[in-house]
């Protein structure tokens, strides 16, 4: 069955409507039973946003169920299952530097820039999203940042406000937790040292730059790694730690929600794609292009920035952008691509870390993990 008209796409007023329609001419759209279409993501707070805004709506307007895996962002296990010939997810959800590694190991199936709807008025999409969204086998859906939180009630006096700060033991004492690899703590450590932000790259390109980068978070004391996402809430709301990186989207389920007494610090966040890709040897790979289509829309990514405070990757859905559904909150100002909370953000370099990583990851190891392992042993 040929697939829908070019023309009619255009002219569906809602998402739900040309999903359907969509649906109605893809190749499996013959009624051809689907048991789940299984998705890997993240979890937490982020998997409750994804439920109430795409996968519940995706099953209602399809019939098919919405089976979700969890995984902390490594692609080893992709690696593996590709190598085998047996890969138990249809979609992944994955920041757009491990869709570019991954893709380059040709683990990923390509995906057409014409995959994506059209905008409300028609623009098209390749002009409606922001700038490196489309990719060769992924699709950037939301940008999220990696910020740090703190709890209030450890500094009732002076407040941290600028990234120094996560590294200043002395006015703002108290352990730290950060995450398990080299991504965005390089990047704050060398802010701390005042380098400007365009500068960072290049300087992590020298053996000098990623010296001073690994002696800075080196001299942090009572710090705690961390590979869950989940984690670093539960540290500061146990008050384990008194700072901690972590996503914006599950700190702000924190605040609200839970009524943690934590603050974002804006200052020298991180902000990174968020991308639909496809592996290969997925078992229903239409169907999860299908639901790409789906998900991407104006509708389907306003409905998620609604819930969870990550930044769409339409300039449509961003219009969209109101309140938080159940609570109110102006959620406007609380996504990361926010003019106020973006003055001094940096925008992840994922070619670099593509062409980077496994040598800065070995240093990593050998410079902070098997060191602190050395000492603690002592």
């Amino acid at each position: 069955m040929a697939r829908v008209d070019h023309g009619i796409r255009r002219a569906c007023s809602g998402a739900l409507l040309c999903m359907m329609l969509l649906l109605a001419s893809s190749p499996h759209g013959d009624n051809t039973p689907v048991d789940a279409l299984t998705v890997l993501s993240w979890g937490g707070a982020y998997e409750r946003a994804q439920q109430r805004a795409l996968f519940a709506p995706f099953t209602e307007v399809t019939g098919i169920p919405v089976e979700v895996h969890q995984y902390d962002g490594d692609i080893a296990e992709l690696r593996r299952a590709v190598a085998e010939g047996k890969v138990p997810w249809d979609l992944i959800d994955m920041t757009r530097s491990q869709a570019k590694s991954a893709c380059a190991e040709q683990l990923l199936e390509p995906l057409s820039p014409d995959l994506p709807a059209p905008a409300p008025d028609g623009t098209p999409a390749e002009r409606d999203f922001i700038d490196g969204a489309l990719n060769r086998c992924s699709i950037t859906h939301s940008v999220f940042a990696t910020v740090v939180a703190y709890r209030r009630d450890a500094f009732p006096g002076r407040r941290p406000t600028e990234i120094a700060d996560l590294f200043d033991q002395q006015r703002f004492p108290g352990p730290r937790a950060l995450q398990r690899t080299p991504a965005v703590n390089l990047e704050w450590a060398l802010l701390s040292y005042g380098v400007p932000r365009e500068e960072i790259y290049r300087l992590l390109s020298t053996h000098r730059g990623l010296s001073l980068a690994f002696e800075r978070i080196d001299s942090l004391e009572n710090l705690r790694w961390w590979k869950a996402g989940d984690t670093p809430v539960r540290l500061l709301a146990d008050n384990e730690v008194v700072m901690a990186s972590g996503y914006n989207g599950r700190f702000f389920d924190a605040m609200i929600n839970r009524d943690l007494p934590i603050d974002i610090l804006w200052d020298g966040q991180v902000q990174e794609h968020e991308t639909w890709a496809v592996p290969r040897h997925a078992a229903h790979p239409d169907i999860a292009r299908d639901f790409i289509r789906f998900a991407t829309s104006s509708e389907r990514q306003a409905a998620l920035a609604r819930l969870i405070p990550y930044g769409p990757s339409r300039r449509s859905a961003t219009l969209q952008v109101t309140h938080h559904p159940d609570s109110g909150v102006d959620m406007r100002l609380h996504i990361p691509t926010h003019p106020l909370n973006a003055e001094r953000a940096i925008t992840k370099d994922d070619d670099w870390y593509a062409r980077s990583h496994a040598r800065i990851d070995d240093y990593f190891q050998k410079a902070l993990l098997d060191e602190r392992k050395d000492s603690e042993a002592r």
